[in-house]
């Protein structure tokens, strides 16, 4: 009998073995990237709770570097200014707390990627938003059908599952695959 550590390990297998169409948009989201990066735009990060970790890693892994000493890349996340936040949040709304930042500091050319497991949070769906009404290339991190973020992603990573912890778990290898190609571009590198 297989005990839960089994079932959880079973089941992350199968939902990365399901997201391995999303391996060819890998490459284009990376070419996306390198594109924006190359003409000095900024890459802008978002989500809440555990998806907020996941805006901050990928962040990191760009500023820093991931496995080569390479150029910082810039990248922001907007989770990490508690002050800003609680202000928008106070004297304006939650729903608010992306899209006023991104409104405030996203331009054309730049790249705002949201991270969600379902797509559906007022905050995340309002800052992609104001990233289309800002020209800026969206991006979605999210599970599932994408929820209303969807409509509003120019490039979407769809995990094939409503579970949060198997869409984190792809999510972390998704802008780690990412993070492989950026980091060997800016280090003058081929991957292949």
């Amino acid at each position: 009998m297989s005990d839960w550590l089994d079932e959880q390990l079973d089941a992350h297998i199968a939902t990365a073995r399901e997201a391995a169409p999303l391996l060819p948009q890998v490459r284009e989201v990376g070419a996306v990237l390198i594109d924006a990066f190359d003409r000095g735009s900024t890459l802008y990060t978002f989500g809440n709770g555990g998806s907020a970790a996941d805006a901050q890693h990928f962040t990191g892994e760009l500023i820093g570097h991931y496995k080569r000493d390479r150029r910082p890349l810039p990248a922001v996340t907007l989770t990490t200014d508690a002050t800003v936040s609680t202000c928008i949040a106070n004297d304006y709304a939650f729903e608010d707390v992306f899209s006023r930042q991104v409104e405030a500091l996203a331009r054309p050319r730049d790249v705002v990627a949201a991270f969600t497991t379902s797509g559906r949070s007022a905050n995340v769906v309002n800052g992609l938003r104001a990233a289309r009404a800002n020209g800026a290339t969206t991006l979605l991190f999210a599970g599932g059908d994408g929820g209303p973020s969807l409509d509003l992603a120019d490039h979407a990573f769809l995990v094939p599952s409503r579970e949060t912890p198997r869409i984190q778990e792809l999510h972390t290898f998704l802008l780690h695959a990412l993070s492989e190609i950026l980091d060997a571009w800016a280090a003058g590198e081929q991957l292949r």
